[in-house]
This record gives C-alpha cells, sequence and structure tokens, in this order.
C-alpha cells in the first residue's frame, strides 16, 4: 500500500492495483464453542461507564451470553449456592481475581498489504493476542472479494481472526472514473449488492460526494471518510456529515471546517502534495489556525456534529511519531514482533506513503505537540458533551505495529482528558455503536455475543498491562519483572490464549529474519 492518496484516489477504479496478501490458514487455535461455557469469579469492566463488579460468574451457550451473575464480595469466599450450575458437557473457566471486558473494536484496521509483507495470519494474530474481537477494514486494500471472503470465514469461526466489516473504497472496482451524480449512485448501489458493510472516501467533487452518500444513507450502510487535503477546500467534516457520513477518521477536515479569519490553510508557498514531508509537516499547523475552544465558531461545528451523531475516530496513535520520532522507531516490540518487509517499508522513503522523514527534527515535533493539545481538546470536549468517539489505530504504517497500536491509543485518549472507563467505552461500546451493531456486541450483556478480554491486571490502573510484552513492576525483593498482556481473547464463545497467538507471531518472524539473515537496524545505520 504505498500509494500516495493522490494515487489511490487516481486509480481506485482499477481493480488491478490489489496485489492482495496471503489468506489466513484453517484455523488450529481455541478451544469450544460449547454447550455451556461459565467464566467463574472475574471483575467486570464493562463498556457502559459502570465502575468495576465482581466477582461474577458468566454463562454463554454456544456464542451468546445466557446470565451475568454477582456471586459474591471481594476478599469473602464465594458461597456455592450463589453460583450458576455447570450442566453435563460443559467447560469451566477459572477467572478469579482476574477482569473481564467486552472484546475490543478496531475501528481503524488495515489487514496488511503487499507492500508491508505481513501475512492475514500475523496481522489477525497480533489483534486477537491484544483482545480486539471486531475490526474494521477500511477500504479493503486486498480487495472487496478478498476481504469479504475473509469475513465469511470469520463469521464462521473458520481461521483466527476478529469479526470483520468491510468498507469498500469509493469508486473500487469502477470501470471509469466517477464523475455524475448518476455514476456515484450506481456505484453505491452495486457496492451495496457485493456485501459491503460501508463506504470508505478519500474525496470527490461535491456533487459527487453528496450523491453517494445520500444513497449510501437510503441502503442504510455506514461510511467513513479520510478528507484528503485535495478536495477539502470544498468539502469538510461539515458538508460530509450533513450528507449523511457517519464516521470521519483521523482529524483531517475538521479544522477546516473551524476555520473563522481564513478560507484554506497556510500553505507555504513551495508547499508541494506530493512531497509528504510538507503535507505531513504541515498538517501539524493545521489545529492552531481554527477557532479557538468554546468560541461561537467552535461550538456551532461541535454542536451540528452533535446533533447529527457523528462519530470521531481520531487515531491518535497513527500520527504520534511526528511529535516523537525517536520513541516511535524504538519501542521495545519492534525487535520481535515487526517482519523484516515492514520494518523496510517504515524506512524514509519519498515515494512510500507515510515514510515522509525527509528532514524531521526538532521544529515538527514542537508544532506536532502543540497541534495535539488542539486536536485532544477537541476530542475531549466532544465526548464531554455526549458525542461517540471511538479507538481505531490505522496500523501498518508510521511505525505502528497492529495489535500493540490499540493500547497506545487508548493511552493517547486517557492523555487527552478522558477517564479510564470513558477509554473502555471508546473501544467497546461506542465502537459497536458506529457499526450498528450495539445489540450484539459492545458490553457483557444477555443476549449478546460472547467476546471478551480477559486479563491479570487491572487495566484502568495502567493500561500499559495491555501490552503483549507487558508493563514493567519491582516486586518486594527488587526484581525486575513483566506483568499483564492479555491472557484470554474469547471470540463467539471460543477462548484463544492471547499469549500463545503472539508466541506464534514471534516465531514467524525470527523465522524470517532467519532465513534472511536480518537484523533490525535504525534509518542511515548499515546492517553489518
Amino acid at each position: 500500500m504505498k500509494f500516495n492518496i493522490l494515487v489511490i484516489i487516481a486509480v481506485l477504479s482499477s481493480s488491478l492495483m490489489f496485489a492482495q496478501i496471503e489468506k489466513a490458514p484453517d484455523r488450529q487455535e481455541g478451544e469450544g464453542p460449547w454447550s455451556q461455557l461459565i467464566i467463574r469469579g472475574a471483575t467486570l469492566i464493562n463498556g457502559t461507564l459502570a465502575p468495576p463488579m465482581g466477582p461474577v460468574d458468566i454463562v454463554v451457550e454456544y456464542n451468546r451470553i445466557v446470565d451475568v451473575r454477582v456471586v459474591g464480595y471481594p476478599g469473602v469466599p464465594i458461597k456455592e449456592g450463589r453460583r450458576p450450575v455447570l450442566k453435563a458437557g460443559g467447560k469451566e473457566l477459572n477467572a478469579e481475581g482476574m477482569y473481564i471486558m467486552p472484546g475490543f473494536v478496531d475501528s481503524h484496521a488495515h489487514i496488511g498489504g503487499r507492500s508491508q509483507g505481513t501475512p492475514a495470519e500475523y496481522v489477525y494474530k497480533l489483534w486477537m493476542g491484544h483482545g480486539i474481537t471486531t475490526i474494521v477494514d477500511p477500504s479493503s486494500g486486498n480487495g472487496i472479494a478478498w476481504t469479504l471472503d475473509e469475513k465469511r470465514r470469520s463469521e464462521k469461526n473458520e481461521i483466527t481472526a476478529p469479526r470483520i466489516k468491510a468498507y469498500t473504497s469509493f469508486g473500487q472496482n469502477s470501470k471509469s472514473p466517477i464523475a455524475t451524480d448518476q455514476q456515484a449512485r450506481e456505484w453505491v448501489r452495486s457496492n451495496a449488492k457485493l456485501g459491503a458493510d460501508g463506504i470508505k472516501f478519500f474525496g470527490a467533487t461535491p456533487v459527487v460526494m453528496a450523491a453517494a452518500l445520500d444513497e449510501n444513507k437510503k441502503l442504510g450502510l455506514r461510511s467513513k471518510m479520510h478528507h484528503s487535503q485535495t478536495y477539502v477546500g470544498s468539502w469538510n467534516v461539515l458538508n460530509s456529515a450533513r450528507s449523511g457520513l457517519t464516521s470521519m477518521e483521523h482529524w483531517y477536515g475538521l479544522p477546516e471546517a473551524l476555520f473563522h479569519d481564513r478560507t484554506v490553510q497556510d500553505y507555504s508557498l513551495d508547499y508541494n502534495y506530493q512531497n509528504e514531508q510538507d503535507r505531513f509537516g504541515e498538517a501539524g499547523q493545521l489545529w492552531k489556525q481554527a477557532a479557538p475552544p468554546n468560541s461561537k465558531k467552535y461550538n456551532d461545528v461541535m454542536d451540528e456534529l452533535l446533533a447529527l451523531d457523528f462519530t470521531l475516530t481520531p487515531t491518535f496513535v497513527i500520527y504520534e511519531a511526528n511529535r516523537d520520532l525517536t520513541r516511535a522507531r524504538l519501542v521495545e516490540w519492534h525487535q520481535e514482533y515487526t517482519l523484516p518487509s515492514l520494518w523496510d517499508f517504515y524506512a524514509p522513503s519519498r515515494e512510500s506513503h507515510g515514510s515522509y522523514w525527509l528532514n524531521w527534527g526538532t521544529e515538527q515535533e514542537i508544532e506536532w505537540k502543540t497541534n495535539y493539545k488542539h486536536w485532544m481538546n477537541f476530542v475531549n470536549d466532544y465526548k464531554n458533551r455526549g458525542g461517540r468517539v471511538t479507538v481505531g489505530t490505522d496500523a501498518g504504517f508510521i511505525y505502528q505495529l497492529y495489535g500493540f497500536s490499540y493500547p497506545r491509543e487508548m493511552e493517547l485518549l486517557r492523555e487527552a482528558g478522558f477517564h479510564p472507563l470513558e477509554v473502555i467505552k471508546a473501544a467497546t461500546l461506542n465502537g459497536a455503536e458506529a457499526l450498528g451493531m450495539e445489540n450484539d456486541i459492545g458490553s457483557i450483556e444477555v443476549g449478546k455475543l460472547a467476546d471478551f478480554v480477559i486479563v491479570e491486571e487491572n487495566p484502568l490502573v495502567n493500561f500499559q498491562t495491555l501490552y503483549g510484552t507487558g508493563a514493567i513492576r519491582i516486586t518486594e525483593n527488587n526484581e525486575v519483572v513483566r506483568v499483564g498482556g492479555v491472557k484470554y481473547t474469547i471470540k463467539d464463545g471460543i477462548i484463544y490464549d492471547a499469549k500463545k497467538l503472539l508466541s506464534d507471531v514471534k516465531e514467524m518472524v525470527r523465522k524470517d529474519k532467519e532465513s534472511k539473515g536480518y537484523r533490525i537496524t535504525q534509518p542511515g545505520i548499515p546492517m553489518d
């Protein structure tokens, strides 16, 4: 996926652009489902903003929750008479002393790409190893037929993978560029017939955007948009939301909707969009050009988005390298979990999308740190006023690794001002609502699908305990240890050993490095 946005827009009409990655093998992992599964004694952290509660026993029949029962009090032995009875042929999972949450939803999760060299099994196991049980693939970069087939296999649990919602890039597989109202509506109807769950937009003329969004809304499908700077001068977030867009990705188009003393970004006069350092460097100056918090313009835009029930998926994590490139390059999981091909993809390049470190340094990072403050302030205000914010990562670019980027996004929402329980809600129920799946996933309630994340450490105290590498702790004996990591990921009532899934990924990486004689080095430093 080493494509600039302009190139993507120009060539989406050709199905030949989709160099498909290797599909996941048939499932070998996971136990279940059972006619009855009882998860015993965990503390429940739900997706509803309710405080933790436990111990609880949760009863599942096949893939649905049938009972959530409080069975005692902390520090007091549980009386067996309070507990649901295990039936013949049932399965018990002892989770005493552990914490259970709804399965996580990644609202922006690309299933790898040929340029990254990431087979589907690698990506899926990184996600499942971090408790992610549902993902949205925005743009179906491996081709919509490929993605829909993987979606079907995941629904049947034929593969070890999260539940997949497939969004198609607008114009994908079109035989000619979409330039009219009629062409837009015809393409949208065709996309729905294929079985896509929604559309991912980058931009088009106002006539085409309005028609496509109107038709998609009539069909009851969801939509996302990365507002490309090549179109945002005539079509920003407010235009999209008014026309029926249900969710925006990142933040492009939002500061532009908040302009109050200008109509265009303050581009340098030698700016070139094809130079990605120009594009991303100057994007880091955008929020300070927007209307200030609590000004009339700021409040008017926010109030209108709230009234339209619009969803924000900020993906703070995917741009974090812009404010601290050294940290992003040196996070510890790259050594054992990042494939050589993916590491090479991240390296500075004038051509590869998201590899724009041509001359990055102090000045750019300071601008981006300020940019984050303004951006995070808007997102936190939006949440406080009743708006929906979800957790999405966009991993596979800009030094962000699948799975590991998810708890980092949770940390960044916490930095933005979210209470830890609000972060859990963003990761679960908000993600479900944005997909129209709140009756099936997003919280632990009777009747919903049996998707759970079980951990041994309290994530509300420290989201770093959700990383596959765990969090650092020191014992009474002055011994440094690692604690945390997801213990079990349960999807559709099937129990997966999350640490084993990550161990499988580590072995894939080890073998690949060994076969190539490869070791990770930093940009500009030779391997030998």
